[in-house]
C-alpha cells in the first residue's frame, strides 16, 4: 500500500501516525514545507521518501510531485494530511493521480460549508440552529427579527475561530458588515452553551471503529477574545444516546477511512423555537483529527495508540481496542506566558507528577487559541481531573 501524507511534521506528533503506518507494512510517503535535514527522527525512520515543496498551496508544484510518487512506486492508495487547511488541495490531489481512497472535490463541497452541512445533521436527527447565509445588511435585519440578538457570524467556510463575530445590537451588525467584504459569512442564533464533541475513527463503511468524548467548558472563539486560559478533556465513557447520535452523524456524511471531529452545543439555558436547557444541538462536522496537541489526550483517555487505530483501520478495517489499558479522564490544562500564575512548572510536578502524562509548548500559530504551553493529565474521575486544571490554572 502507497501512502501519501501531505505535511507529515506538521504537526509534529503526525510522525505518530507515519510510524503506525510504516509498522504495518505500509511505504509511507511524504510531502511537506520542511527540509529533511530538520525532520524530526521519527520521520526520517519512517518515511520510505520524502519530497521537499516550500510551498505546499502550489498545486502544480503538488501535482509534480505526485506524478513523480506515482511514476517511482505505483499506484496511489491514500493522500491524506490528516489537517483541515489542506483537505480541499487533498481532494484535488486524489482526483488528479486517480487515487484509490479518499473524498474527490465534488464531495468535498457538501463539507466545507458550514451552510451545507445543515442537512446532513438534520438527516441524522439532530437539531441545529437556525440560520441566513449574509448577503446585505437588511437580509440581517430581517433574520434577527426572527431570532433575537445576539446573534454569531462565521465564514462559511473556514478553519476554527478566525473570523468570528458575536453581534448583539445593530451597531455591532453594521460594524460587521463593513468589515466582511466578499466574503462568504453564516450567520445563526447565538447559543449559551458548551462545546462537546465525538471524535474518533470510521472504516470504510462509515463504522466508527473508536470513538471519544471531548468537552469544552468555554468555546475556542470565547478564549481567543477574552485571552483566557482554555481547558478541555476527554474520556471514551459517554452516554449511550450521545454515542448513537454521533454514530448516526459518521454515517449520515459517510465518513469513511479517516479520522473526525464532530462539534455539538450543550444548551445552558432554553432557546425558545430551538432546543432546552441539556439538549445538543449540531456546531459542525471536521474531517480530520482534532487540532493541536488532542491526538495526545485521546491517547491518555485510551491509555493507548490513538496512531494505531487509525493504521489498523487504514490497513485491516478495524482495529482491537482490548489491548489497551484502563480508561480515564484526560485533561489539558494551558497556560499563557503572559500571566503570573500562582504554582509553579515545579511545583505542579511536584504535587501531580504521577498524573502527568504530557507537557510541551505549541508552535506559534496555535497560540491564539490554546496558549503557550499545555500540560496533560489522566485521572480516574473527572473531578481529580477538574482538581488538577484549577491547580495549573490559578492565577495570583
Amino acid at each position: 500500500m502507497n501512502f501519501v501524507f501531505i505535511s507529515p511534521n506538521f504537526p509534529k506528533i503526525y510522525s505518530h501516525f507515519v510510524k503506525a503506518l510504516h509498522d504495518r507494512g505500509v511505504t509511507v510517503l511524504g510531502i511537506g514545507d520542511e527540509r529533511y535535514e530538520t525532520l524530526n527522527d521519527e520521520l526520517k525512520a519512517n518515511l520510505t521518501e520524502y519530497c521537499y515543496v516550500s510551498n505546499l498551496g502550489n498545486l502544480d508544484w503538488m501535482k509534480n510531485t505526485i506524478s513523480y510518487l506515482k511514476d517511482k512506486y505505483g499506484e496511489i492508495d491514500y493522500i491524506e494530511s490528516n489537517n483541515e487547511f489542506w483537505l480541499e488541495s487533498d481532494a484535488k490531489l486524489r482526483e488528479f493521480i486517480n487515487a484509490k481512497n479518499g473524498v474527490r472535490p465534488a464531495e468535498l463541497e457538501n463539507w466545507k460549508y458550514k451552510s451545507k452541512m445543515k442537512a446532513y445533521f438534520e438527516k441524522a436527527n439532530v437539531k441545529v440552529a437556525r440560520y441566513t447565509l449574509v448577503s446585505s445588511l437588511e437580509n440581517s435585519l430581517k433574520f434577527i427579527e426572527s431570532v433575537g440578538y445576539p446573534v454569531f457570524a462565521k465564514p462559511d467556510n473556514g478553519v476554527g475561530a478566525a473570523g468570528t463575530f458575536k453581534i448583539s445590537n445593530e451597531e455591532e451588525l453594521k460594524e460587521f458588515h463593513n468589515k466582511i467584504g466578499n466574503e462568504i459569512y453564516i450567520m445563526e442564533e447565538y447559543i449559551d452553551g458548551y462545546i462537546t464533541s465525538f471524535d474518533g475513527v470510521a472504516n470504510n463503511e462509515s463504522k466508527v471503529i473508536v470513538a471519544f468524548n471531548e468537552t469544552f467548558p468555554t468555546p475556542i472563539d470565547q478564549v481567543v477574545k477574552t485571552n483566557s486560559d482554555l481547558y478541555y478533556y476527554a474520556k471514551m465513557d459517554m452516554p449511550d444516546d450521545f454515542r448513537a447520535m454521533g454514530e448516526r452523524v459518521v454515517k449520515s456524511f459517510g465518513i469513511k477511512n479517516r479520522c473526525f471531529h464532530i462539534e455539538f452545543f450543550v444548551l445552558k439555558s432554553d432557546k425558545p423555537g430551538l432546543a432546552k436547557k441539556g439538549d445538543v444541538v449540531a456546531i459542525e462536522v471536521n474531517m480530520r483529527s482534532p487540532g493541536g496537541e488532542t491526538p495526545e489526550l485521546l491517547c491518555k483517555a485510551l491509555s493507548g495508540s490513538y496512531y494505531e487505530i487509525y493504521a489498523d483501520t487504514i490497513c485491516y478495517n478495524t482495529s482491537d481496542l482490548s489491548r489497551w489499558g484502563e480508561r480515564k479522564v484526560a485533561i489539558s490544562a494551558n497556560r499563557k506566558y503572559q500571566y503570573n500564575y500562582v504554582h509553579s512548572h515545579d511545583e505542579i510536578y511536584a504535587k501531580y507528577g504521577d498524573y502527568i502524562k504530557d507537557y510541551g509548548k505549541y508552535p506559534p500559530s496555535f497560540r491564539d487559541a490554546m496558549g503557550d504551553e499545555f500540560y496533560i493529565g489522566a485521572f480516574p474521575t473527572l473531578d481529580k481531573a477538574l482538581e488538577f486544571q484549577t491547580f495549573v490554572n490559578e492565577k495570583h
